[in-house]
């Protein structure tokens, strides 16, 4: 039996305000009582989401709110331990931060790479180190990779490499918290309808040409990841750690046509 778990979930969504995290938090507050923290960047919009998360559903989730950049390691700590004072012990926590970056290697500045290790690998890190620190007695913790670190794609080099690192750490992590009963997964999308993606799926050659790529003939859209996160975040699956999880309609591990 993994360790008990508090009757009402306190969830911390780092990158809350995006298309995914949008997705989970309402997808959360859905099923029943839970306590959402949520964390972004941009406080006018994690506030919008908050209130509509109050207004939207039959049971109202407790939430909280931190506006901060989760490259900042003692704001996102100082949030995780806002939360274990405010809410009690953590159930889960979620990093959703990223960024996408399609370019080959010989043009890509060392800017545009240093940044896209940061957006997607250092944020990551600083999630899960916080949350290892915030949650001594369990849970669970769900990161993000990439179907492109998966399987090769062109144009990819950046992004595939900063999203290979979260596979790694997702594995390592499992192995090293594994016996105080913490929990770390990953997903790992294909290209999904959020306005991160907005440059591809904008595109009517681009996106045409992304839906080919992903062999059950359309792209993700956020309530596909969401789910999957959702249920890795779910106490009842306390037998599941060390995975990166495909949502990608079939992207990575099944031939097309």
């Amino acid at each position: 039996m993994g360790p008990a778990m508090p009757e009402i979930p306190t969830y911390v969504i780092v990158g809350a305000s995006g298309g995914i995290g949008t997705a989970l938090c309402h997808q959360l507050a859905a099923r029943g009582p839970c306590r959402l923290v949520l964390v972004a960047r941009d406080e006018a919009r994690v506030g919008q989401l908050a209130a509509a998360l109050q207004t939207e559903h039959r049971t109202p989730p407790a939430v909280a709110c931190h506006a901060l950049d989760a490259l900042n390691p003692q704001e996102l700590a100082a949030a995780f331990d806002a939360a274990v004072t405010e809410f009690g012990p953590l159930t889960g926590a979620v990093n959703l931060c990223g960024s996408i970056l399609l370019k080959p290697a010989h043009s890509t500045t060392d800017r545009e790479f240093a940044d896209t290790l940061a957006a997607n690998l250092v944020t990551a890190f600083n999630v899960l180190r916080a949350a290892a620190r915030a949650m001594p007695g369990g849970g669970s913790v769900v990161l993000v990779s990439s179907a492109a670190a998966r399987i090769g794609i062109a144009n990819h080099e950046a992004i595939a490499a900063a999203k290979a690192g979260v596979t790694g750490l997702t594995l390592s992590a499992a192995a090293t918290y594994a016996g105080r009963g913490l929990r770390v997964n990953a997903v790992a999308p294909g290209l999904v309808r959020t306005p991160l993606a907005e440059k591809i799926t904008g595109s009517e050659l681009a996106l045409k040409a992304s839906t080919a790529m992903h062999p059950l003939g359309r792209i993700g859209e956020p309530n596909d990841v969401a789910g999957a996160i959702a249920w890795l975040l779910d106490p009842a699956t306390t037998w599941v750690t060390g995975q990166v999880i495909g949502i990608d309609g079939g992207l990575a591990a099944v031939r097309g046509k």
